[in-house]
């Protein structure tokens, strides 16, 4: 059985290839530059060589190439659009085309000139990841797939980005208070998680097996958790420090009782220190995380926690090293990078039960056969 994990993020794309015949620590592991760097990438290569842009495919993160749209357009030079495309940028179409973006129909892209460079936007690139295991001779037949994207969700003309995704995190929540709240099968995504949806929409099209999407931090935080060390934990803060995000989740017996979402860029060390007493102390507030920028915070319960540690992930953890709190950078199945991929692992079988005797056993460690010897069955 594999099971093929995605986690996508602003700076890089982070993938596991899970193998049921395989020690978890021995599946093969790749982090690649994220989809919208490699849009933003091209984009700025057309920017130097003075050429127009057209963007086609679905709506996909956005943030380095949002930037780079912005950039090409500062100096001057067209950007177009699809509809779904645009929406990368902004749900409303309007907006888009305020930025300066040229939204247009697919009958008149097909019509641009061909001096235009033709762009596809889409978070989830079969070809680019199967031709990558390929090339080492990994065949790339998994049985699911799981993949994970920050969505801020479709918010309401005039409603705050910022205060629309955190309030869907808090409904999901008041659901159902645990980790796995925010995974779903494809079928079950919820239409406003547009980008979601799109990323969904994009596996559908090359592979007709079962499915399952989540958001990426807290994929994170579920994958963090796996680590025997903080597994143990009865009541514990869990951190990821995103690239672009930062979300906290203050955890009793594994039921969340508070959280906090902030943007990285918005934090220093000592900040995010006075964020994680408060999430713990029960004082935390949302204006104060969403008057300093931030998403917001909400707590269940105001009674203070004797937190047991603090478990750390994410490619910008770093802030936390010198953190007064007891930190412990947390390497669930060895690997820091692979926390939501693993978080991902154990929500696709919550999901799909029928893969989850496997997959649960490959957590607890159980032995498997040398890979030597898998290679040679």
């Amino acid at each position: 059985m594999r099971i093929l994990c995605v986690d996508i993020g602003t700076g890089t794309q982070d993938i596991l290839l899970y193998d049921s015949q395989r020690e978890l620590e021995n599946a093969y592991q790749l982090v690649l530059p994220s989809p919208t760097m490699r849009i933003a990438r091209a984009i700025r290569r057309a920017t130097r060589e003075r050429r127009a842009v057209l963007l086609t495919g679905v709506t996909m993160g956005g943030g380095p190439c949002q930037w780079a749209v912005e950039d090409h357009l500062r100096a001057g030079l067209p950007v177009y659009a699809t509809p779904e495309a645009a929406r990368t940028f902004n749900d409303d179409l309007e907006a888009v085309a305020a930025m300066g973006v040229r939204v247009i129909r697919e009958d008149e892209a097909m019509r641009l000139d061909r001096e235009v460079v033709r762009l596809e936007l889409r978070d989830f690139d079969w070809a680019a990841i199967r031709q990558a295991f390929e090339a080492f001779d990994v065949p790339l037949r998994p049985d699911g797939i799981a993949v994970a994207v920050f969505d801020h969700g479709a918010a309401p003309p005039g409603v705050s980005d910022r205060k629309f995704r955190f309030d869907l995190l808090a409904q999901r929540l008041a659901e159902r208070r645990d980790l796995l709240a925010f995974a779903y099968r494809a079928e079950e995504v919820p239409p406003v998680f547009t980008r979601m949806r799109a990323t969904v929409e994009t596996i559908r099209r090359v592979f007709d097996g079962p499915v399952a999407a989540m958001d990426t931090a807290p994929a994170a935080v579920l994958g963090a958790i796996l680590d025997p060390q903080v597994a143990a934990w009865r009541r514990c803060l869990v951190v990821n420090v995103g690239n672009f995000h930062t979300l906290a989740f203050r955890l009793n017996e594994g039921q969340v009782e508070g959280l906090f979402e902030h943007h990285t860029g918005f934090l220093d060390g000592e900040r995010l220190d006075r964020l994680l007493e408060g999430l713990a102390g029960g004082t935390l507030r949302f204006e104060e995380v969403f008057e300093g920028m931030g998403h917001g915070a909400w707590l269940w319960t105001t009674a203070p926690m004797a937190v047991e540690g603090v478990a750390v992930v994410g490619p910008r953890r770093g802030l936390l090293r010198r953190s007064r709190h007891p930190v412990y950078m947390a390497v669930p199945g060895g690997d820091m990078m692979l926390a939501g991929c693993f978080g991902l692992l154990r929500a696709f079988a919550d999901l799909y039960p029928e893969f989850a005797p496997k997959i649960l056993e490959a957590f607890q460690g159980a032995p498997r056969p040398a890979p030597w010897e898998v290679d040679r069955e």
